[in-house]
């Protein structure tokens, strides 16, 4: 009930020096049944769109097959038929990898109204998290998108394959102006559009780059919300995420097992989110999440959920390897 869910989460609010410190995160964020109010409903229909084509994204990236096999044929046989085939496996292809760029674009354009609603001044971070568990729900659901998107990009490498192929075909055809009926227009790719592309997929962790910048850039954009506020919000959410997972019961008050996979990758993107958008990151003393715990739940875990997350943290992160990044902390993610 809501009621009982305020008083797990004023737990929070309780001041790190009591006996049972522990405690104060000690908190249950409702992830599977959390329903928007009535001001939040606006903006949690517009996530809700979002969120539903982030689920076909990830459905066509993990059939993405690419075109190797084609693309390998007609380098070495340039015969019109081999030209042809090839042509016809990328271009499909090519529309898809213009999706994701496009679906980029809109995470671009909902990050800061999400954030403007969960990291307003007018409430502390946990007061937020309290009021807000749809909305905190769903910036959550972003962020599992984000990190399973670059996952599936990084063991793609066919994307990149396929995308400059499709462009070395399309400046021959230009040059070879007898070519051009090859079809490169039904994809509509202007050249700043492919540069774009080419940009977003040379990036190793391309959607975490745009959240990452998005973020930054809402903090730049909105001077009367301090910076703390959002990293504080940040790193208050991955707190929780982590008393959640170390607490057998809060994590056995769910119903679904893949409910505590989510809250370990939404604490991970948090942790990489946090260490983008803070000037010094998540690494240092006085930072704002508990990496160390963290990782210690992390390798609590069995391996096929962790290693790739553990993975996440030693790559994807900005400021792992600063000097004042303490020792135990890189001795821990060591490979």
């Amino acid at each position: 009930s809501g009621h009982e869910m305020g008083n797990l989460l004023r737990l929070l609010a309780r001041d790190d020096g009591t006996c049972c410190s522990h405690q104060k995160y000690d908190v249950f964020l409702d992830f599977e049944n959390a329903v928007p109010s009535d001001n939040e409903q606006n903006l949690f229909t517009s996530v809700s769109q979002v969120l539903l084509k982030s689920q076909r994204i990830i459905q066509e990236l993990q059939q993405y097959k690419g075109a190797a096999k084609e693309i390998r044929e007609a380098i070495s046989d340039a015969g019109e038929e081999q030209q042809r085939r090839a042509w016809e496996t990328v271009a499909p292809l090519v529309l898809k990898l213009k999706g994701f760029y496009l679906f980029s674009n809109e995470l671009d354009e909902i990050i800061p109204r999400i954030l403007a609603d969960l990291c307003s001044p007018e409430k502390a971070p946990t007061q937020h998290l309290e009021e807000q568990q749809a909305l905190v729900k769903q910036f959550a659901e972003i962020l599992e998108f984000t990190l399973k998107f670059d996952e599936l990009k990084m063991t793609t490498p066919a994307i990149q394959n396929d995308f400059s192929y499709y462009r070395r075909t399309i400046m021959r055809a230009k040059m070879d102006s007898s070519h051009s009926d090859n079809g490169g227009d039904e994809i509509n790719i202007d050249h700043q559009m492919a540069n774009k592309m080419s940009l977003f997929y040379a990036n190793s962790t391309p959607m975490l780059k745009v959240l990452s910048d998005a973020t930054s850039k809402f903090v730049t954009e909105h001077k009367e919300i301090p910076l703390e506020n959002t990293t504080e919000t940040l790193g208050t959410m991955a707190k929780v995420c982590q008393r959640m997972l170390e607490n057998p019961q809060l994590i056995a008050r769910f119903k679904r097992e893949e409910t505590q996979l989510f809250i370990l990758r939404v604490m991970v993107a948090l942790i990489i989110l946090y260490d983008h958008v803070h000037p010094v990151g998540a690494f240092v003393k006085a930072s704002n999440v508990d990496v160390k715990g963290c990782v210690k739940v992390l390798k609590d875990q069995p391996a096929s959920s962790s290693e790739n997350l553990l993975n996440a943290l030693r790559y994807t992160t900005k400021h792992l390897n600063d000097d004042n990044t303490p020792k135990q902390i890189k001795t821990l993610l060591a490979v």
